[in-house]
């Protein structure tokens, strides 16, 4: 008889800057999601690219999340201290001859690469030849046929491997293993068994379905949230300077944030702590709330 491993969630922000509305959100769909199951909720910093992430900024991260009642199970995973773990996943794809040498610029790429679903897709430029240039970065070679995910709010999607995916970078041409097969060993190493995030990070979680079943790492669940979008259509992101959440107001963030998430919090909890909304929250979370669709724009002021 199988016995369903306990449920194990996380969020995994990346320390290069405080959080915002958006990541605040995503950080609160996924703890709930994990209390309702009487799971853990992890907590993992993204920090493996050291030009982009400040200690500073995951000191804040912490502040942010213990201010606003999401408080991990476990002590957080920082990605700079396992490289070795990334290295050793890399070069067992290697043996296998699942890689190759990449020479293509960001101009190269911006000029050759083919339309997809999920963003650009690499047209195999350097797949068949050896490029002569020193600093090369290594793809893996993706391969044919289909991948399914059926998201906990997406519904069911599918990509094709060649058409929608394309052979992408595992390490980058200064040596850094990439996002993408970083993920997939933390995911493993933490037990992860759903991960909970914006649905601009769908490609990603085909690429990373991908890589688990080459390197047999187990498979999480994926659900993946309405992406949220600023008063001029643009993603809220730290790229389009979005502003960092005050802990000072944490009940009325959260409160902002169910709201969004379709639980819709009773009028009187406005103006409440941080942790009374939270035990309300836990109280009353539903995923079947949910907004449908990919994204969700933030109201208008007195809408």
């Amino acid at each position: 008889m199988n016995v369903p491993a306990p449920y194990r969630g996380r969020f995994a922000p990346t320390p290069s800057g405080p959080l915002h509305l958006g990541s605040l959100l995503t950080a609160l769909a996924s703890y709930l999601q994990a209390r309702s199951a009487a799971g853990q909720w992890l907590l993992r910093i993204d920090d493996l690219d050291s030009e982009r992430s400040r200690a500073e900024h995951s000191d804040a991260i912490l502040r942010q999340l213990e201010a606003h009642q999401l408080l991990w199970d476990e002590p957080p995973r920082l990605q700079s201290r396992h490289v070795t773990a990334y290295e050793a996943a890399f070069e067992r794809l290697h043996d296998l001859g699942l890689l190759y040498p990449c020479a293509c610029t960001r101009a190269q790429l911006a000029q050759d690469s083919l339309p997809g679903i999920d963003g650009p897709v690499y047209a195999g430029t350097c797949r068949d030849h050896a490029p002569p240039a020193q600093r090369l970065a290594w793809r893996l070679r993706i391969g044919n046929g289909e991948l399914h995910i059926g998201d906990a709010w997406q519904g069911a999607l599918q990509r094709s491997l060649e058409q929608d995916i394309g052979d992408f970078v595992l390490r980058r041409a200064d040596g850094q293993v990439g996002y993408q097969l970083a993920c997939v060993v933390d995911e493993a190493a933490q037990g992860i068994t759903e991960v909970v995030r914006g649905a601009d990070l769908i490609g990603s979680s085909f690429r990373q379905l991908r890589l688990q079943d080459l390197l047999g790492l187990p498979t999480p669940a994926y659900g993946h949230l309405p992406l949220l979008l600023d008063d001029h259509g643009r993603k809220l992101s730290k790229q389009n300077h979005a502003q960092p959440i005050a802990s000072a107001g944490a009940g009325d963030n959260l409160y902002y944030c169910l709201d969004l998430l379709g639980q819709a919090p009773p009028p009187a909890l406005r103006g409440a702590a941080a942790a009374e909304m939270m035990r309300w929250a836990q109280a009353h979370w539903s995923a079947q709330k949910m907004p449908a669709g990919l994204q969700m724009s933030i109201p208008a002021p007195g809408s």
